[in-house]
């Protein structure tokens, strides 16, 4: 697209469409891999059931897994966010301990029709800022004290709007959602790797190694449900920061709308990313949560499949772009 022909509506339609794919093809990855792994386990324990092309109970198993292994995911995300701020030694503030940042975050939450999310601070000089939350109502923004002392007021409501757009667009409950898909498949994974071990000391109980063996289409079921249980746990980590990459720039694009100042955020991710300090609070397991990836050497490889944020300097063109 040209830059002269660039808004912020443009990039915000495209991005929705690209997360809504990825989102797609998620889920159905996730339901590919927990068939695949019942199946296998089938193929493990009545190679014969296999043979007679009678699937349903690898269906059943898989579905069983899946539906165990998404249930204690969904017990971590309704307590996610709580062990997120944790985590990242964020403490609580009122308006009384910094009324300029409660008074961005208000006016910014009232022109993105979103209710005041509660408002943390880390006490850390690098400057970074990140919203967690199962939705509007249970949100919360989370910033630096580096960030409220080397950012003006226009950047830093470029940044709180960046923050506010992930609430009202519920990017945090889709990022959530999203680490409770890549849990269940990582579940699932250790799942079929502890039956492939009880086959292995119990499998004389049922029938011979030789005889399970010689039932081709289990052979093959099992190999390829081993091969993807070791890639389908970094396959759905690709796609998990892949979206993750389209809500940042989703973000960016929202946060104008609601500014209608896209040189406060360019400006803001500048400083982000020209600062030196390392924010001590962050690791990789939280890092994609933040407006910028806090771990610097991560940062530069933001190109590659496996960055959690889109390259600084492209979205900084993209926003200036808009100002064109």
């Amino acid at each position: 697209m040209a830059a002269s022909t660039v808004t912020f509506s443009n990039l915000i339609a495209e991005n929705r469409r690209n997360s809504l794919l990825l989102v797609v093809l998620f889920c159905l990855f996730t339901a590919v891999v927990a068939a695949v792994f019942g199946m296998a386990i089938v193929g493990i324990l009545d190679p014969e059931r296999l043979a007679r092309l009678d699937w349903t109970q690898g269906l059943l198993i898989g579905g069983i897994a899946g539906g165990i292994s998404l249930l204690l995911s969904i017990i971590s995300y309704y307590g996610g966010d709580r062990v997120i701020l944790a985590v990242s030694h964020a403490r609580p503030i009122q308006h009384d301990d910094d009324p300029e940042l409660f008074n961005v975050v208000e006016e910014t939450a009232i022109a993105a029709g979103v209710p005041m999310p509660r408002v943390y601070v880390i006490d850390d000089s690098a400057p970074n800022a990140f919203a967690t939350g199962r939705d509007p109502q249970r949100a919360a923004i989370t910033v630096t004290s580096g960030l409220r002392t080397k950012l003006t007021r226009d950047e830093l409501q470029g940044v709180v709007a960046h923050e506010m757009s992930h609430i009202g667009n519920y990017d945090i409950r889709l990022m959530l959602l999203l680490a409770v898909l890549v849990g269940t498949i990582v579940m699932l994974a250790d799942f079929l790797s502890q039956m492939l071990f009880f086959s292995s000391v119990t499998g004389g109980r049922r029938r011979s190694r030789d005889e399970s063996g010689s039932n081709p289409i289990a052979l093959v079921l099992v190999v390829v449900a081993v091969i993807l249980g070791i890639l389908a746990p970094l396959l759905a980590r690709i796609m998990q920061l892949a979206v993750s990459r389209e809500r940042e720039y989703l973000a960016d694009a929202s946060a104008v709308e609601l500014t209608r100042y896209p040189q406060g955020l360019a400006s803001a991710l500048r400083k982000i990313d020209g600062d030196p300090e390392v924010l001590e609070a962050a690791n990789r397991g939280t890092a994609h949560l933040f407006i910028a990836n806090p771990i610097k050497k991560f940062e530069e490889r933001a190109g590659s499949v496996f960055a959690s944020h889109p390259p600084i300097q492209e979205r900084i063109r993209r926003l200036e772009s808009l100002t064109r």
